[in-house]
């Protein structure tokens, strides 16, 4: 007999399938590792009951809908099938009408509804196709197909035509109570009564009989009374591209339309307003996406010296590996008179995209060891091996001091990256000031900025689109010692995110590098120019996995 957790497991690969995520996409939404999941569902790993908490939550659902097998969690999800509420799973004592309360969480997909005995031969379920293999994971009823070694129908409208099939609608010639879906369970025998949804309510013996609002009068052609609409819970359909809180991003979008209302409709005027706004909004905002968190991070830890800046407008040691290089091999051609035909593309939202790096949760602590801790984030003292490679830039950035130095954990990790491709050797850790660490620390804030920012540049809405660009990047740039956020000071976390950009911008160049291209210049944190056709390795658009091009030049050629 299948356990718990084995039908949490097959749902939970179920409602992977329907929404399109992979173990990576779900790894994010939990705060796990890709690695965790993996285990999780291969049985090597259990879940735990905070786990199922967080795929509910992920998934959109109650947690006792998850727990009710695939087919349920799957017809919630979808709002074909009415959501279990708390009060539901309260049951009375079984009785011959009634199943007992067990049947709320079946160990095993549920076999297609048997037709209810009145129904006309006419209205009968269409034959279910040759040798089935099971019942559906996602809907319930038999299927031919198999996926990925489960039951399942290959697309939602083969669901729907079996549910429909296994349900069929009423017809003129068949009454509606005799062609509706049968219930989980017989009614009890008795007089023919009228069978109250659950929005009616008998009436109540309080009320006097004369209270009662008299009869119509009967006329030749009376209008048709609608029944009420059963009052269930039905979970809103899930886009399977939306995965961010909805609570976060309606909290944008209505400060975007409390403002332009305040401004009648001024556009102008109401980006203006809410620029001046972005710091403390986004604050907020973080603040809101930390409630519920396993963990309370410090947002005044002392500071490190070598994080101090050493004057007013000075900066502290820490090298961020802000690159800003360009192929002296292409260069020299151009020189000797060659004409290259140059593109120069744009990442988009850059420090929106850096949001996702490992940061630190408490106050940086000494370690001498040597070694790197991959649970661990802070800065480093390091001397870095030598780069060899000029057809590709350094990820170190344009240093030319040799000895060591201070980097932060996104341009260690970067390192410790290219020496696994063995692109260079592995920098030596000399110190190192760390704390306990976490990528998902800003992942719900992000997630929920870049949702809507992409909303917003599907609607055109540049005004949102210009107020998410603020929040981003005001809280990368005041999170250290700026005077104009006195809610947090990170100055840790202001160089993990800006060298996250500088690593990510980086790694774009090296995926360009072997796929062919020829990397002539990268700068800042979002300007790559690369000579070949581009569009077979990078997407074009202005999503956050995506990049745009800027412009088209000539390097080189007779003057």
């Amino acid at each position: 007999m299948m356990g718990v957790e084995d039908l949490l497991r097959l749902t939970v690969a179920a409602l992977m399938s329907r929404t399109g995520e992979r173990q990576n996409d779900l790894a994010d939404g939990l705060g796990l590792s890709q690695a965790q999941v993996s285990r999780k569902q291969a049985g090597r790993q259990h879940w735990s009951l905070e786990d199922v908490d967080r795929l509910a939550a992920h998934f959109g659902l109650h947690y006792l809908d998850l727990l009710a097998g695939p087919t349920h969690a799957v017809g919630v999800l979808h709002g074909a099938t009415p959501a279990l509420r708390p009060a539901d799973a309260v049951a009375a004592p079984a009785t011959a009408a009634q199943p007992a309360p067990a049947a709320l969480f079946p160990s095993a997909p549920l076999p297609p509804a048997a037709p209810a005995p009145a129904v006309p031969e006419a209205s009968a379920a269409p034959a279910v196709p040759a040798a089935p293999v099971g019942a559906c994971v996602l809907c319930g009823q038999p299927t031919s197909d198999e996926l990925e070694g489960f039951p399942q129908h290959l697309s939602a409208e083969e669901c729907a035509a079996a549910v429909a099939a296994a349900n069929p609608a009423p017809t003129a010639s068949t009454p509606a109570s005799v062609a509706a879906p049968v219930p989980a369970a017989p009614l009890p025998a008795g007089p023919a009564e009228p069978v109250l949804q659950p929005a009616q309510t008998a009436p109540s013996p309080a009320v006097p009989p004369a209270s009662a609002p008299a009869p119509a009068p009967e006329s030749a052609d009376p209008a048709p009374v609608p029944a009420p609409a059963p009052q269930t819970a039905v979970a809103r359909p899930r886009n399977p591209r939306t995965y961010a809180s909805e609570d976060l991003i309606g909290r944008i979008t209505d400060r975007v339309q409390d403002v332009l209302a305040e401004h009648a409709g001024d556009v102008d005027a109401a980006q203006a307003a809410l620029l001046k706004v972005a710091i403390p909004d986004v604050m907020a905002l973080l603040k809101a996406s930390r409630v519920g968190g396993r963990y309370e991070h410090s947002e005044f830890p002392p500071t490190a010296e070598i994080l101090r800046k050493r004057s007013q407008k000075g900066a502290d040691e820490i090298w961020e590996g802000r690159p800003k290089w360009r192929n002296p091999e292409l260069v020299a051609a151009a020189k000797a008179g060659a004409e290259l035909e140059v593109t120069a593309l744009d990442m988009n939202a850059a420090y929106l995209s850096a949001l996702k790096c490992w940061l630190p949760i408490g106050q940086l602590r000494e370690d001498t060891s040597g070694v790197h801790d991959a649970k661990k984030a802070g800065v480093h003292l390091i001397t870095p091996a030598s780069w060899d490679h000029a057809d590709l830039p350094n990820p170190l950035g344009n240093r030319m001091e040799p000895g060591g130095l201070w980097v932060s954990e996104s341009t260690l990790r970067l390192l410790l990256d290219c020496a696994r491709q063995n692109l260079a050797d592995a920098p030596t850790i000399h110190r190192s000031l760390v704390s306990g660490a976490t990528e998902g620390l800003l992942e719900k804030l992000r997630r929920a900025l870049a949702e809507t920012r992409k909303t917003a540049l599907a609607e055109g809405d540049e005004l949102t689109v210009a107020y998410v660009k603020a929040m981003y990047s005001k809280l990368v740039s005041t999170v250290g010692e700026s005077t104009a956020n006195r809610e947090l000071r990170r100055p840790d976390w202001m160089h993990i995110i800006r060298a996250k950009a500088f690593a990510n911008l980086w790694m774009k160049a090296n995926k360009a590098h072997k796929a062919g291209l020829q990397v002539v210049e990268i700068s800042g944190t979002d300007e790559l120019h690369v000579i070949g056709d581009w569009r077979q390795v990078f997407a074009e658009g202005r999503d956050l996995n995506q990049v745009k091009e800027k412009n088209t030049y000539v390097l080189g050629g007779k003057r």
